[in-house]
């Protein structure tokens, strides 16, 4: 029984930190071809931007996370609480950060696609120019998740049935019913309310998507069709990775559910959460990478330079 436990313990761990390496190599490979994309001085589509944020939430995001399961699986030392608070904390804010900004993502790009007709195309003129819409997700995001700040501390020399497992160092103090159920709400609210926004989004980018396909068979013949326009090709793109966080959201609401149940006797499952929950953050940019053809482009239009500067200079 405890050899089967071992070895469920160490597969759960090294699929774990496979994750998290994979996604914190994507997500930097995409955060750093967006920046090179900017300063470089080429013209950016209105939602890189936001897909470069994106990423740099989700590089943070990730190695935080891989900070607190280490401190879950091979921790020798304990953290203080003024370290826990800031684990957790930066944790759950990035998280927060994620929902917000895949739903930005989605907006973002309905504007995008939206034709000169439509109400929406008064937004087009500033929807890159969204630093302010970032600056409020921060300070909403780092609000919201401020009750972190208060219910985390470490565990060292002390044992409580209040206190609720994070790691070998850190837990959380379960609130009273008030508190609890108010913070439980407002998470709730916020969820569903950005779920909507996207669910919202993405009908109205394959309604679109669906009038084009069909002018473009009533124009061309089959044979002759024309090929996606690079706006359309992007809006199937954030359509999948909209696909993708919606049905891992779900998973991890699930997992969630029965987490509360084995926090205290089994850290183990808590990692099984994490897993989940941290999907979206490893998936997503390898999505975005895979359906970048300015990547590919872009790279190796650096290395024919490189190559040949170094040619010159032999």
């Amino acid at each position: 029984m405890n050899k089967n436990i071992l070895s469920n313990f160490i597969a759960i761990r090294n699929a774990f930190f496979s994750e998290v390496s994979i996604g914190i190599t994507a997500n930097a490979f995409l955060l750093l071809f967006h920046i090179l994309w900017f300063f470089l001085k080429h013209r950016p589509r209105p939602t890189d931007l936001t897909i470069g944020h994106l990423a740099l939430i989700h590089l943070v995001m990730l190695i935080t996370v891989g900070v607190i399961a280490a401190d879950i699986f091979e921790s020798q030392e304990s953290w203080d609480d003024i370290t826990c608070k800031a684990v957790i904390y930066s944790y759950q804010v990035m998280r927060s950060l994620s929902l917000c900004n895949t739903c930005l993502l989605s907006i973002l790009q309905a504007i995008t696609l939206s034709p000169r007709s439509s109400w929406l195309a008064k937004f087009k003129h500033t929807s890159s120019q969204h630093m302010c819409g970032f600056l409020f997700l921060w300070v909403f995001n780092l609000s919201i998740s401020a009750r972190f700040l208060i219910s985390t501390v470490a565990t060292t020399n002390r044992t409580s049935n209040s206190l609720m497992f994070v790691t070998k160092s850190c837990s959380l103090w379960t609130l009273s019913y008030l508190p609890r159920y108010t913070f439980f709400v407002t998470a709730i609210f916020r969820d569903i309310s950005l779920l909507g926004l996207m669910a919202l989004s993405s009908g109205y980018m394959v309604t679109l998507l669906c009038r084009h396909k069909r002018r473009s068979q009533h124009l061309h013949s089959t044979s002759l069709s024309p090929r996606a326009s690079p706006e359309h090709r992007a809006t199937q793109t954030i359509l999948l990775l909209m696909s993708v966080f919606v049905l891992l959201y779900l998973i991890d609401c699930i997992v969630f559910s029965f987490s509360w149940m084995w926090w205290k006797s089994d850290p183990v499952h808590f990692c099984v959460q994490m897993l989940v929950g941290n999907g979206y953050a490893t998936i997503g940019p390898m999505l975005l990478i895979g359906s970048e053809k300015r990547m590919i482009k872009f790279f190796k239009s650096m290395w024919e330079k490189e190559s040949v500067y170094l040619f010159r200079n032999r």
